[in-house]
């Protein structure tokens, strides 16, 4: 099978590479593992919180919350792992349509042994994916997953898990009061209230359609809500965090004072401010750390970041006397670096910030408070906040390839890339990379000329899709149309 787990949980195209049969088997192994099977080392461990037996006087027994985004697949993988998982004697507990952080946060409240949220985040409507969180609310270990994958790969011959019958066949119920819970926590963190503000909120027509909206109005926001839908089949589609332009053009067209765009999962956030210019995550982390820092309330005096982010981040932060710590792309190395050196405040710049005060994860909802707050609180327009940070020209194009790893090994692309960093000598950088979620590597080419860095990364992408088609000809035993002997 190969590695299962990518950065981020499971991922594919729906009914292809993640097909029901994967995720009822999934669900099965993760069921297993919190029913007790295993050496005991390898369990995702059991919440203290009594749960279902406090509920309906049953003998207690581990479950799991299952939440979903809205893509139109959800419903059938929902169905697959849930079948999987009580197959295994683990309840399930089906929380509906809700945002990832939403449901790390939940796990460990409402006192589950695992989370499994079905939702592919930022990635194309055909797509789908599983992530699963242990009973902490965090991103499972890597010696966790890769458990589940041997176990997911061994049911290709005999399934040797347990098979329980009658009553001990895990039950399912649906409880979305607990979407109350996490609106509750967010209300009760932000400390203050929007009256008079008006808000425009690009939910993505995604796992934030309701929340969003709901949340702001509460705060005493006049919120305008595009992208709201639930249909599932518009999830991402020219719209929230990755085309922020539309809400760009609202938050002009009615007078805004800020604008919010989330993904399909709601774990980033992009802003707008008031004058319709984007606010990614490098300025919402420069605009909460540098507040921080002239409080003394940044341990560490540092923020955790991706070797994406924008060299003026590093730049501002180390002006008021703090700094960065670098790490891999993805989340996961992100919250790896701050638990290891006591950080609480990390991110990229896609919009996946961590406040790890407050949350396991990203988290899109989160995040917006919290800029709204120091908005509010410094009484500046959030243009004059974002400006504290300079921004270098950075260009990051995705080249859509196949066979990512050995493509950068080809000796046409090491060449491009090689004359691209002596393009750009010591005033830039460039960096090309595969992602680890989607079939695409990544190039980002930073430096001070705007022109130079677009132009030498469409060169790369160029070079990059080019030697792609020809790897993929070459797989197929075909080189300059003729069939190779």
């Amino acid at each position: 099978m190969g590695r299962l787990f990518g950065t981020d949980g499971v991922r594919g195209v729906a009914n292809l590479e993640l097909s029901p049969l994967l995720a009822y088997r999934l669900g099965r192994a993760t069921g297993a593992l919190v029913t007790g099977w295993g050496d005991g080392e390898a369990g995702l461990g059991r919440s203290p919180v009594a749960g279902s037996a406090a509920r309906d006087e049953r003998p207690q027994r581990p479950f799991v919350l299952v939440a979903t985004d809205t893509r139109v697949s959800s419903g059938m993988l929902e169905a697959a792992v849930t079948a999987g998982l009580t197959s295994a004697g683990a309840d399930v507990v089906r929380l509906g349509v809700l945002p990832t952080p939403a449901l790390s946060w939940l796990v460990p409240h409402a006192g589950a042994a695992a989370g499994v949220m079905i939702s592919a985040s930022h990635n194309p409507v055909e797509d789908n994916g599983i992530k699963i969180v242990g009973a902490d609310g965090y991103k499972l270990p890597d010696r966790i997953e890769a458990l589940l994958e041997r176990t997911v790969d061994e049911m290709d011959g005999q399934d040797r898990l347990p098979r329980p019958v009658g009553l001990s066949v895990g039950r399912v119920r649906y409880e979305p009061h607990w979407q109350e819970a996490y609106l509750s926590h967010l209300i009760d963190l932000v400390g203050t209230t929007f009256e008079g503000w008006r808000v425009v909120v690009d939910c993505a027509n995604g796992a934030a359609h309701r929340l969003a909206p709901e949340l702001l109005r509460r705060l005493g926001a006049d919120v305008v809500a595009i992208n709201t839908g639930d249909s599932g089949e518009d999830i991402n589609v020219g719209c929230g965090s990755t085309h922020p332009q539309r809400a760009a053009d609202v938050v002009r067209q009615s007078g805004a004072r800020v604008g919010l765009t989330f993904d399909g999962d709601a774990d980033r956030c992009i802003a707008i401010d008031e004058q319709g210019q984007v606010v990614d995550g490098d300025q919402i982390l420069a605009i909460c750390a540098l507040e921080r820092l002239r409080h003394g309330t940044l341990p560490g005096r540092a923020v955790a970041v991706t070797v994406y982010s924008n060299g003026g981040l590093r730049e501002v932060l180390r002006k008021a006397g703090g700094d960065v710590v670098v790490t891999p792309p993805g989340d996961r190395h992100v919250l790896e670096a701050m638990l290891r050196q006591g950080l609480v405040l990390g991110g990229e710049q896609s919009g996946h910030v961590i406040f790890l005060e407050h949350a396991r994860t990203g988290d899109g909802l989160l995040t917006g408070l919290m800029l709204l707050a120091a908005m509010r609180r410094s009484g500046w327009p959030l243009s004059h906040l974002a400006a504290q940070m300079p921004r270098y020209p950075q260009v990051l194009l995705n080249a859509r390839v196949a066979g990512k790893e050995s493509l950068l090994e080809q000796p046409e692309v090491r060449q491009v890339i090689e004359s691209a960093e002596r393009a750009l000598g010591e005033s830039g950088r460039i960096l090309v990379r595969p992602s680890g979620t989607e079939p695409v590597v990544r190039v980002m080419v930073e430096g001070p000329d705007r022109q130079r860095v677009e132009r030498l990364a469409r060169e790369v992408v160029e070079v990059l899709e080019r030697a792609s088609r020809t790897m993929a000809q070459r797989s197929e035993g075909v080189v300059t149309g003729q069939v190779e002997a």
